[in-house]
This record gives structure tokens, C-alpha cells and sequence, in this order.
């Protein structure tokens, strides 16, 4: 048995994100600044309720600032991260300058459009941003502080694990993302993760569930489960493996199946891609461009695509200018996945979501 055939006979151990990290030595650092004690381990809640507890590499403090580092543990999961230490510097800020955060030494800055952060901000990202600007009020509120504080995280080496990662393509230049939008590290496995895909589709198919859906991640599965008010046991935790899906469903046919994700992930599947991973599969800019085209864009619009850094990129861009890319990408993907389902007897259809969990293209 090879070592990696060992681990996936197991069960798969979860880590942690950047962004939990990062959230875990930030409350640490401010409780210090604060009280001038750090509590260790440090507790944290997460996004959907779970509070982990994490032990502290180190800490330090001056007179108006505090500072703690966490060791990153990514569990079975092999992410370049895994082992990084994350730190994160909390400052005094003057009144009202409200909770600022910076980049340090290993942490990237947006240099182009088309992520959720504009150019020129820390690449930290949204929900990790939130974590943090909550827990901080919730502290200061605590101890009768103001809530005006300077958080800045950096990870040592991280220049260099993010030339292992896809930030220099997308403009983020000096290190690494704070990222995570559930603070948990799922393990990545393909064949223990496509054997659970199977498995959610025998459940439902023994207990008559007639509609499943596979979504890329937690926003489109929200998204789709209201959408057609599906159960729990109706929604396949499908995540970027859509061919383990389509090819099982193929041959242990349901009435109808839908394959809901993000605008990026929907582009690769119109493109022909079953597996969506960014790691084997990349977004082609002269397909989208393209698509552009083809939804009635102009060569001026279709040019910008070309040249766009991201799938965002060209999809913000196109629905400024009133044109529907969303659906013309939804029309392919969902002639990718007619063509997987060959003639199984199934109905099929394909839903796109945007970042904030709006439905933006169907097509069925």
C-alpha cells in the first residue's frame, strides 16, 4: 500500500485556514494589549458555530502593541501553508480610525482587478477580515476600550510559498493569501472525496430523493437548496470533482440533477473540464473572451476579457455593460454535462452564483 493509498484508507484529518489562524493570534495579541494577558490556547468561533482552540507559538508585547503567532495545521490536507507560522501584530490606532489592517513581511497586496479586494489592499480576505473585526469589537466592548486598532498579519517565508501558488498569475505580489470562508481545511483526497460523492448519491437515491444537486462550495449549495427548497440529503458535497458526479449519476440515474457553482468553476466545466481543482484545470481567456462575444458583447468588450486577470474580472466588466456572459457560460457548462450524462435518463440543468449567494444564470 503507498503512503498516500495508507492515508486515504483512514479517516482524513481537517486543518485549519490562514484566515482562523490568523483571527485565533489576532484575539490572542488584542486580549494581551488589553489585559496584559494571553490567554493560551486561544478560542475562536467560527463561521458556522465551531469554536477550535489553537496553542500559541509565541508571543510579545511592547507598550501600545501586542503580538502572537500560530503554527499553522492545514490536518491531512497538503497545502503549501501547512507549518507556516501566522502572526499577527495589533497596534494602538488614534480615535476613530476603527480597525486598519496591513500586510507584513509573507503576506501578498492586490496589485489587479477582478478578486474581492481592491488593488493596493492586504491580501486578507473578506470573511477572514470579518472574523476579525468582530471579535476585536467584542473585546474591546469587553474591557471598555475603544475599537480603533492597526492588525497586521505576516508570515515569515511566505514570499516564498506563494511563488507554490497561483498569487503571482493573479497580481497578489509579496507572499501569500489570508484566506478561508468556513476557518476549516476539508483534506483533499480524490478518491476518498469522489467514494463520498457516490456514497451521498446512494443515500439519496435509497431514501427516493428524485432531485439531487452537486455545488462547487457552501454559497452555491445555499444558494441551490433555496432555489428548489432540496433537503439536506438531496445536496452532493460535489466540490471541484463534477465528472465523479455526472459519470456516477450516469450509470445510477436520478429524475434531475443540478450542478450549481461560482461564475470561475462554471467557465472550466463550459470549457469541457470535469475536474474543477485550479491546480489541474485553468480558466482559458480566449473561450471567455469568446462567450463574450457571443452573448453580443463588442470586439472592445471581448478584448478586455482576453486581457482580464480573472473570471470576475471579465464577469463584473461584462455586466456593466448590460451583457449576459453568466448565461452564455451557462449554456455551455451545461452542454459539458449533457454530453457526461450521455443518454442516462436524466434531466439536468445548470445554475451559476455570484459571490454573495445571488442566482445570476440558469440554464436547463
Amino acid at each position: 500500500m503507498t503512503a498516500t493509498e495508507n492515508r486515504e484508507s483512514r479517516a482524513l484529518r481537517r486543518g485549519w485556514t490562514t484566515g482562523a489562524c490568523a483571527t485565533a493570534a489576532t484575539r490572542a495579541a488584542v486580549t494581551a494589549l488589553l489585559t496584559g494577558r494571553f490567554p493560551d490556547p486561544v478560542s475562536i468561533t467560527l463561521p458556522k458555530g465551531e469554536q477550535p482552540a489553537f496553542p500559541l507559538a509565541f508571543e510579545e508585547t511592547g507598550e501600545t502593541w501586542a503580538r502572537a503567532g500560530i503554527v499553522k495545521d492545514a490536518g491531512d490536507d497538503p497545502d503549501v501553508t501547512h507549518g507556516a507560522v501566522i502572526v499577527s501584530t495589533v497596534r494602538r490606532c488614534r480615535s476613530g480610525a476603527g480597525i486598519v489592517f496591513r500586510a507584513g513581511e509573507g503576506v501578498g497586496t492586490v496589485t489587479k482587478p477582478g478578486l474581492p479586494l481592491a488593488p493596493g489592499e492586504p491580501a486578507i480576505n473578506p470573511v477572514p477580515r470579518r472574523m476579525m473585526r468582530e471579535m476585536i469589537e467584542e473585546i474591546a466592548a469587553e474591557n471598555g476600550a475603544p475599537g480603533d486598532f492597526e492588525v497586521e498579519i505576516s508570515v515569515p517565508g511566505g514570499a516564498a510559498l506563494a511563488e507554490k501558488t497561483w498569487n503571482p498569475r493573479l497580481g497578489i505580489e509579496g507572499g501569500i493569501s489570508i484566506l478561508g470562508t468556513t476557518g476549516v481545511v476539508h483534506p483533499f483526497s480524490c478518491s476518498a472525496w469522489i467514494h463520498s460523492i457516490h456514497r451521498g448519491i446512494d443515500v439519496a437515491r435509497a431514501t427516493g430523493i428524485s432531485h439531487i444537486a452537486g455545488a462547487t462550495g457552501s454559497t452555491s449549495e445555499a444558494a441551490v437548496a433555496d432555489l428548489y427548497n432540496l433537503d439536506t440529503q438531496a445536496l452532493i458535497d460535489m466540490g471541484d470533482f463534477v465528472g465523479g458526479m455526472l459519470k456516477y449519476v450516469r450509470s445510477h440515474p436520478v429524475d434531475r440533477v443540478t450542478v450549481a457553482g461560482g461564475f470561475a468553476k462554471m467557465t472550466k466545466l463550459g470549457q469541457g473540464r470535469l475536474d474543477l481543482h485550479s491546480g489541474r484545470s485553468q480558466v482559458d481567456f480566449d473561450w471567455l473572451a469568446e462567450r463574450v462575444r457571443e452573448a453580443g458583447g463588442s470586439e472592445e468588450l471581448s478584448e478586455k476579457a482576453h486581457r482580464a486577470n480573472t473570471a470576475l474580472e471579465v464577469l463584473e466588466v461584462a455586466m456593466a455593460d448590460g451583457v449576459d456572459v453568466a448565461g452564455a457560460v451557462a449554456d455551455r457548462a451545461l452542454e459539458t454535462v449533457k454530453a457526461t450524462l450521455r443518454d442516462a435518463p436524466v434531466v439536468a440543468d445548470v445554475v451559476i452564483v455570484d459571490r454573495q449567494g445571488k442566482v445570476i444564470a440558469r440554464a436547463a
